[in-house]
C-alpha cells in the first residue's frame, strides 16, 4: 500500500527538519560540553557529568592556566609564521601548476594529472618514514621550516580549484598580452593571478583551517616545547597519570575562537568560490 501524496508532502519537510536537528546536535553538543568543562574546577569535572553546569560561570582560572602554562602566546606566534609561509607557497605553487596544466600542451600532461590523483589515494602516514628521513637529512628537524615545507607541497584540491577558475579565463587575454610582448611569467603575474582572487580566497581559507588544526606534523617534526603550535600546546596538559580536562577544554576554546570568528566573516567566500569554480 502506497503512502498518499499529501502525507508524503507533509512527511518530507518533517524528515528534513529532523535530519537538520540531529546534525546540529552532533556538532553543537561536543562544543557545549567543552565550553562547560572549561568553566569547571577539577573536582566538578571528576564528580559531575559532561553536561552538568559549573558552579561559577565567571571562573576563568582554567583559561589563565591554559594561556600561561600552555605557552599559548608563543604557540600562536609559531602557528602564524607557519600559516603565512605555507599558505603563500600553496597559492603560488598551486596557481602556477594549474596555469601550466591548462595553458600549455606537453606530453606528460595526462600522466602528471594521474599522478596527482594517485597521490591523493595514498595515506600520508604510510610515507612518513621516508619523509622524516628526507627532512632530517636536510637538518630541518625540530625547526619551523619542517612543517612549512611539508605544508607548501601543493595538494590536488588547490590545483583543481585554481584549474576550474583558469579554464573560465579567456585565452584571448593571453594572446593579446603576447602580441604586446609579454612572456608566460608576465601573463601569469599580471593577468591570471589577479583574476584568481575568489579562488585564492577559497584556497587560503581551506588550507589555513587545515594547517591551523593539524596536530600530527607539528608534533612529529617539532618536539621542542619552544616550537609548539596551538594544537601541540594543548598536549602539555596530558600527564602520565591522567589529563587536566578543564585546562585542555579552556585551551580548546582559545583555539576554536579565532577559527570560528574567521569562518563567520569569510564563509561567503568559501561558498562563492566553490560555486563559481563549479560553473566555470
Amino acid at each position: 500500500m502506497t503512502t498518499p501524496l499529501p502525507t508524503r508532502r507533509r512527511l518530507a519537510p518533517a524528515l528534513t527538519y529532523l535530519s537538520l536537528i540531529v546534525a546540529s546536535l552532533v556538532v553543537l553538543v561536543p562544543l557545549v560540553v567543552v565550553f562547560l568543562t572549561s568553566l569547571k574546577t577539577s573536582g566538578e569535572v571528576t564528580d559531575g557529568g559532561p553536561l552538568s553546569l559549573p558552579d561559577d560561570w565567571l571562573n576563568l582560572d582554567n583559561y589563565v592556566t591554559a594561556f600561561t602554562d600552555g605557552k599559548m602566546l608563543s604557540a600562536f606566534f609559531n602557528t602564524t609564521v607557519i600559516l603565512l609561509f605555507s599558505i603563500t607557497g600553496t597559492v603560488i605553487i598551486g596557481s602556477m601548476t594549474a596555469y601550466a596544466i591548462d595553458r600549455f600542451d606537453f606530453r606528460a600532461k595526462k600522466p602528471v594529472m594521474a599522478l596527482f590523483l594517485i597521490a591523493t589515494l595514498v595515506p600520508g602516514v604510510t610515507t612518513q618514514v621516508a619523509t622524516f628521513q628526507v627532512v632530517n637529512s636536510f637538518g630541518l628537524f625540530n625547526s619551523l621550516w619542517a612543517p612549512i615545507l611539508l605544508y607548501m607541497g601543493t595538494d590536488i584540491v588547490s590545483i583543481y580549484i585554481f584549474l576550474q577558475f583558469i579554464r573560465g579565463i579567456p585565452v584571448s587575454l593571453d594572446e593579446a598580452a603576447r602580441l604586446d610582448g609579454a612572456n608566460s611569467l608576465t601573463i601569469y603575474w599580471k593577468i591570471i593571478l589577479p583574476l584568481l582572487k575568489p579562488a585564492i580566497a577559497t584556497v587560503v581559507i581551506i588550507k589555513g583551517i587545515t594547517v591551523y588544526n593539524d596536530f600530527y606534523i607539528p608534533f612529529l617534526y617539532m618536539p621542542s616545547e619552544d616550537l609548539g603550535t596551538i594544537s601541540t600546546a594543548l598536549f602539555r596538559f596530558k600527564g602520565p597519570f591522567g589529563a587536566h580536562w578543564e585546562d585542555i577544554s579552556a585551551g580548546t576554546i582559545l583555539v576554536i575562537a579565532p577559527t570560528l570568528v574567521v569562518f563567520l566573516f569569510l564563509q561567503r567566500y568559501i561558498y562563492n568560490g566553490f560555486a563559481q569554480g563549479a560553473t566555470k
